[in-house]
């Protein structure tokens, strides 16, 4: 009798080893599913793209020509065909994106769900285990009929060993495949709610755009001399420039003529030209008015920038409670600093802080590498070097913003002071190296050549070109 019930016994503990055996995913069924949805729209957005690209020519075909009423016209009608256009690309983007959440959804959904049998299903087994624990390989070979039987229950109970060992391995591997999911969900949403923001800049711009369009043309009532009377009366001296302000994000705006001659000094040290500085950051102020302005404790990653950041206002003599950072959007996470919106786990390369562990800002380790120590090491505040100054740098400062802005663009590649590279550089600032490619942001990227534009030629006209 007690052999049967040691067999019943270890036949229960296989039934239970089987089920704790992952199942499918279906994650790869899921994904086919929308794959043919997904080519649609790659090749709605290739149109579009090719749509935009004949309006950048017919633009830069109108800004070329002599300034008259028609050409202005012109280049109003094709900026504003443009910026449409792309608010398109942007709406198949955020679809797109909506497909791959919607598929990781399920995925995670399924994941839990294994994990969850998994772990409830070792549970069972551990129970199992420790009855069989209580019974030694001795009174096992005294309890077998013959000594087949004995080497019978010795397999049975080094296979339930094994498969424990086995169990734990797979709860492992679901464990760290779920969070591996919710990391890339988590990023789509942060993406999809940046392509939102990007999106919303661009109805504004094509709102100025129009009325700026309409009050030309009621100003001159169509008439090319009286366009020609506008655009004399309306140059600006060079006092005038100088003394405009410029605005910056979470700080105070400057006069032109100072954020230039910071931005002039940053192109000498970095590469960067000016104007493609002071564009970044117009772009940059131009999101602060969508996205407001957070806390610390609400908007910033709690692992990654939270404790750094109150080592760096430490070393700056600030209270981390009153200096303003970027808020977090509805998913994602805010925090950044100053004009240039740093976030603080990258403003450690630029602003001369290491891990004391590792002697490094680069980060290593997981989220633990951003839990410190910290130290404040002057020589390696590349920013500080540049500028010659004596005090750690502040990226709240709009001169040590402006040079670190240059500095990040050079980085990027600015430096080569191509409008192809200057362009990447931007987008690269914006959206990273891997989101730089994606044609749906490409708005930032125009808008900050834009503003290049502009702020060059009153450069041009302050150097009397």
């Amino acid at each position: 009798m007690a052999i049967v019930m040691r067999r019943a016994f270890f036949f229960v503990l296989c039934l239970l080893i089987l089920a704790a055996l992952p199942g499918a995913t279906g994650a790869q069924d899921a994904a086919q599913q929308v794959s043919a949805r997904q080519e649609q729209l790659k090749n709605q957005l290739r149109d579009l793209e090719n749509q935009i690209a004949i309006q950048q020519q017919l633009l830069d075909t109108a800004r070329g020509k002599r300034r008259t009423l028609q050409s202005e016209i012109d280049a109003f009608n094709a900026e504003i065909k443009k910026t449409q256009l792309q608010i398109q690309a942007i709406t198949v983007g955020i679809t797109q994106l909506n497909g791959d959440i919607g598929v990781r959804n399920r995925t995670l959904s399924q994941l839990s769900k294994q994990l969850a049998a998994e772990k409830e299903s070792l549970e069972q087994i551990l129970r199992q285990t420790q009855m069989l624990d209580d019974y030694s390989v001795v009174y096992v070979a005294l309890g077998s009929q013959s000594v087949s039987d004995f080497f019978k229950d010795l397999d049975a109970f080094t296979a339930i060993k094994s498969a424990l060992a086995a169990s734990f391995a797979e709860i492992q591997h679901t464990s760290t495949a779920t969070e591996a999911e919710k990391e890339a969900l988590e990023a789509r949403l942060a993406e999809q709610e940046q392509l939102r923001t990007v999106a919303q800049l661009a109805k504004q711009a094509v709102q100025v755009q129009e009325r700026e369009k309409q009050k030309l043309l009621s100003e001159t009532k169509g008439i090319e001399a009286n366009y020609q009377k506008l655009i004399t009366s309306t140059e600006r001296s060079a006092a005038q420039i100088r003394s405009e302000l410029f605005m910056l994000r979470d700080t105070a705006a400057i006069p032109f003529g100072t954020a230039l001659a910071y931005a002039q000094a940053a192109e000498r040290a970095t590469g960067t030209r000016a104007a493609v500085t002071l564009g970044v950051l117009k772009q940059e102020t131009n999101l602060g008015e969508n996205l407001g302005t957070g806390t610390w404790r609400t908007d910033m990653h709690p692992t990654r920038d939270q404790p750094v950041f109150v080592y760096i206002t430490q070393v700056l003599g600030l209270d981390p409670n009153t200096m303003p950072v970027s808020r977090k959007p509805s998913y994602g996470w805010g925090g950044a600093m100053g004009p240039g919106q740093f976030i603080p786990s990258t403003w450690v390369c630029y602003g001369g802080f290491v891990n004391v562990n590792t002697n490094t800002c680069t980060p290593s380790g997981g989220n633990g590498f951003w839990q410190g120590p910290w130290q404040y090491v002057a020589s390696k505040d590349r920013v500080r070097k540049l500028l010659g100054a004596s005090v750690p740098s502040n990226p709240w400062s709009a001169e040590v913003a402006i040079m670190a802005t240059a500095m990040l663009m050079a980085d990027n590649g600015a430096s080569a002071q191509t409008p192809a590279a200057e362009r990447l550089a931007a987008l690269r600032y914006f959206a990273g190296w891997t989101g730089a490619r994606n044609p749906a942001y490409s708005f930032y990227g125009d808008g900050v050549m834009d503003f290049a534009a502009k702020f060059q030629r009153d450069i041009n006209q302050l150097a009397g070109l």
